[in-house]
């Protein structure tokens, strides 16, 4: 795949769509970003949100707290994830941070 048309797919990537939730049988919280009408599924998983807020306990409010205060963060690095290539859903774990 060229250099633009990976840019074109990032680019192309948005997350107009503020709900997130935990879903405690993948240990993640998961939110969604679209790509023109389609719905792309994302999870970040616990320890990656443990990354970005040390010292946090492993509630649902607090993950879904984590995942709030740093949503610009984590929309960066799901779109870069993105940008590598189609899959059913993505999964951001603390390397891609």
């Amino acid at each position: 795949m060229s250099k633009c048309v990976k840019e074109r797919r990032a680019m192309a990537l948005r997350f107009p769509n503020k709900s997130r939730f935990y879903d405690a049988s993948r240990r993640a919280v998961r939110f969604w970003g679209y790509d023109s009408a389609m719905e792309i599924v994302f999870f970040i998983t616990e320890d990656a949100l443990r990354c970005l807020q040390p010292g946090m306990r492993f509630s649902e409010a607090e993950l879904l707290g984590a995942f709030d205060a740093n949503r610009d963060l984590i929309h960066a690095a799901a779109t870069k994830v993105y940008a590598r290539g189609r899959k059913g859903s993505y999964d951001l774990a603390s390397t891609a941070l």
